[in-house]
């Protein structure tokens, strides 16, 4: 093992590790930790090592100084694991230790570079921040040197975030024709113009979007900014989710904070024009509080602020299911951090090959029975859900 020691005192002298991972446990053993990746780090300003273990359904964190960096990694290698990939901007090296302790070290090209030693990096958003962008400069995020205004950070922020969702389902969406878009109670459309930039100017897709809301001025509003950034695509319309009934296919439907079964009434459009994407971040949960009756749960349904948050985690739930349910492949995301609002959870949906109807279908109706919930998604999109006694 002393060429292996003499090894890792190097690297832990040079500082020149990159990574390295751990594998091949000698015993194996239930509930421990199968691999262990290791990382430098930078902890208040001092170089310490993470070491990650993997455990079947887990990862744990530990942070290792780096004066007990060499021990510790010592320590794995001769109790635990029997093999080990170290990377360094030199070589990697293949570490291969045989039962009775016979190390083996091959050297190979190196696969890696070496990268900032920061914790936290900077987060990378797909709007970079110092480089001016028209819409957000007009709706007054940034200043026209690109600069984020302070107060505005956390919309900022927002805005990336619901651009990386949007970016991961991209691959879903019909790429060999104009994109149809509807976002339903767009609001001061903050989203929907970052959604008409991203697609359009940064992406060059052909496409419409149409942002829908029930007050007028506020429509009026961001026709003119629409106007005044050229984006021509771009349509804003004075109108109510329900009634809306101007176009025969949408590939995407977006809804943000539509109240109560506002969300529900945009989920149901959105399925019956078949969209390929629904994203939906639903808002005042009232028809499952008002439903909701389970003597097993009085203890949690007593507490008006326990029945409140439950209602909302549940009506999110049974939105997911009945998705499922109609054909779509469903996540339930956290949208933006809670410390800035409690609505943030986001249901993204995506138009995927169905699973099994039948359980899916026993899981829904066991669930929706024990709450004694009538759910108005159900109720509304009954033609399109599995026959069944309790749903004739």
């Amino acid at each position: 093992m002393e060429s292996l020691r003499n090894l890792i005192h190097q690297l832990a002298e040079q500082g020149t590790l990159i990574s390295a991972t751990l594998s091949q446990r000698r015993k194996s053993e239930d509930n421990s930790y199968t691999k262990v990746v290791i990382k430098p780090v930078e902890l208040k300003k001092n170089l310490h090592y993470q070491f990650a273990y993997h455990y079947t359904n887990k990862v744990t964190h530990e942070n290792i100084p780096a004066v007990n960096f060499e021990d510790h990694l010592m320590e794995l290698f001769h109790g635990v694991f029997r093999q080990g990939l170290i990377c360094t901007p030199e070589a990697d090296y293949q570490v291969l230790i045989s039962k009775k302790y016979k190390v083996s070290i091959l050297t190979k090209s190196p696969t890696k570079k070496l990268v900032a030693l920061t914790h936290n990096r900077q987060k990378q958003y797909i709007l970079e921040e110092g480089r001016p962008i028209s819409f957000l400069v007009e709706l007054g995020i940034m200043n026209a040197d690109g600069k984020v205004l302070a107060k505005k950070y956390d919309k900022f922020k927002q805005i990336n975030r619901f651009l990386e969702m949007v970016q991961d389902v991209l691959p879903h969406l019909p790429s060999d024709r104009t994109l149809t878009i509807l976002d339903f109670g767009c609001g001061k459309s903050y989203l929907t113009f970052a959604l008409y930039h991203y697609l359009s100017v940064e992406q060059r897709r052909k496409l419409k979007i149409v942002g829908l809301d029930l007050k007028a001025d506020v429509i009026e509003h961001c026709r003119m900014l629409a106007k005044s950034l050229h984006y021509h695509d771009l349509e804003f319309l004075v109108g109510d989710i329900a009634d809306y009934d101007e176009l025969s296919q949408v590939d995407m439907v977006v809804t943000l904070h539509a109240c109560d079964t506002a969300t529900d009434a945009a989920l149901e459009k959105a399925v019956r024009w078949n969209a390929s994407v629904i994203l939906s971040v639903p808002c005042c949960q009232h028809e499952l509080f008002a439903q909701v009756n389970s003597p097993v749960m009085e203890p949690l349904l007593s507490h008006g602020i326990l029945k409140e948050r439950f209602s909302a985690l549940a009506t999110d739930a049974i939105r997911s299911k009945l998705l499922d349910l109609m054909g779509y492949k469903t996540q339930l995301l956290e949208f933006i951090d809670m410390e800035h609002t409690p609505k943030n959870i986001l249901i993204r949906a995506v138009k995927a090959p169905g699973g099994d109807t039948v359980t899916l279908w026993r899981e829904y109706t066991a669930f929706r029975d024990f709450l004694n919930a009538a759910p108005y998604l159900e109720r509304a999109c009954r033609d399109l859900l599995p026959e069944s006694p309790l749903n004739p």
